[in-house]
């Protein structure tokens, strides 16, 4: 598939979380084994020695690893050539790309946007950006030709997330499954989960209803590791203010452990995954509340690695919580009765996540849909 495609979205800044890596550089190391030549560009706000910073050469490594060494330009500011490509190159790039995929509308240079002749927002955090959009605190969307999300249900009945007019088309997460194998071992013996307590958001009041943060929801659910008997860990990152909160997971059979000590980059994100039993997945307020639909990308890498996902539900499609592999929950009670369920019967719940994995989150299907319906 000969489509150039120009990817932006935000990896320096976070380069010391592995699953936010994995999250974006999928997107982009997907369509390259789709046969796709890309590129992919970030940027980073201007700072004395920052070519020479410990985040831009960890950043180069993780372009190492993926294999996109000589395909990104990480953009230092205007008074500096970007690491990698140039800016000329960068130009000829979008205007000979056939479509740039604008990760959360990360690339906002307005010179590079009109380069681009066909523009794709990809909303990774639905929600969030189109209730802004609504309450006329930001456009994220202006100037972009097609817009695909991961909230699977935006613009269907039953979901409070506004469209602003425009047609959101549902797209999964992918992964690439040939860099996440399957472990058929039963080793892993903790139920995990990985994220941030809070994030950068506030909540967000819309039409009378306020759609909040994972701590809104996490909260409810902090008795199912007391309650199922079974070893429950978090990776999470907690500020100091929500010590209290800390305490009490704690208090109810939690393991709390640093994520960036866990994973803390790609390797040791994938291996922390992989070494797991199963995922437990609390999703955002705003995600369940608004019966998004949205999946997880960490959720598609646990089923790749052949672990099970018990996830909270948001609206989620029967065909992907089907009850084996992946398993959803509104309740306590209900995520109680599935990691049971789980842990019972491991490995068929296994076999059957690989197989999810590979029917709705394999990248070169997920994807090679994207390029399509992008007009190519």
């Amino acid at each position: 598939m000969k489509v150039a495609v120009v990817v932006a979205g935000a990896v320096a800044r976070r380069v010391e979380y592995g699953g936010h890596v994995w999250a974006l550089l999928q997107w982009v190391v997907g369509l390259a084994r789709l046969g796709c030549p890309v590129l992919f560009l970030d940027r980073l706000d201007p700072a004395p020695g920052l070519r020479r910073s410990r985040r831009v050469q960890h950043f180069v490594s993780i372009m190492r690893f993926f294999g996109l060494e000589a395909a990104f330009s990480l953009d230092l500011g205007p008074d500096e050539e970007p690491v990698g490509r140039s800016r000329r190159e960068v130009l000829q790039a979008l205007r000979g790309a056939d479509f740039l995929l604008n990760i959360m509308g990360y690339l906002n240079d307005p010179r590079m946007l009109e380069a681009a002749r066909r523009r794709v927002f990809l909303d990774i955090d639905p929600g969030f950006p189109q209730m802004w959009h609504a309450l006329g605190y930001c456009d994220m969307f202006a100037g972009h030709d097609v817009f695909f999300t991961v909230g699977r249900n935006v613009g269907r009945p039953g979901c409070a997330i506004p469209t602003g007019g425009l047609r959101w088309i549902p797209v999964s997460p992918p992964v690439v499954t040939a860099l996440w194998p399957a472990s058929t071992e039963d080793w892993g013996r903790r139920f995990t989960s990985v994220g941030s307590w809070r994030g950068p958001y506030d909540p967000v009041v819309f039409e009378g209803e306020t759609y909040g943060l994972r701590v809104h929801e996490f909260r409810k659910f902090s008795s199912v590791a007391r309650d199922s008997g079974l070893p429950f860990e978090a990776a999470l990152e907690i500020e100091p203010e929500d010590d209290p909160d800390a305490k009490a997971l704690v208090a109810d059979g939690w393991r709390l452990v640093d994520p960036r000590d866990v994973a803390g980059g790609p390797l040791l994100y994938r291996r922390y995954v992989r070494g797991s039993r199963c995922e437990f997945l609390v999703a955002k307020n705003m995600y369940v509340r608004s019966r998004s639909g949205w999946v997880s990308d960490r959720t598609a890498c646990y089923l790749a690695s052949g672990r099970p996902a018990l996830v909270q539900d948001t609206g989620l499609d029967p065909d992907l919580a089907t009850g084996e592999g992946m398993i959803a929950f509104r309740t306590p009670e209900e995520a109680v009765e599935g990691a049971r369920r789980i842990d019972g019967d491991w490995n068929r719940h296994a076999r059957a996540a690989r197989t999810l994995a590979m029917e709705h989150f394999e990248a070169r299907r997920v994807l090679s849909g994207l390029v399509e319906a992008a007009g190519h």
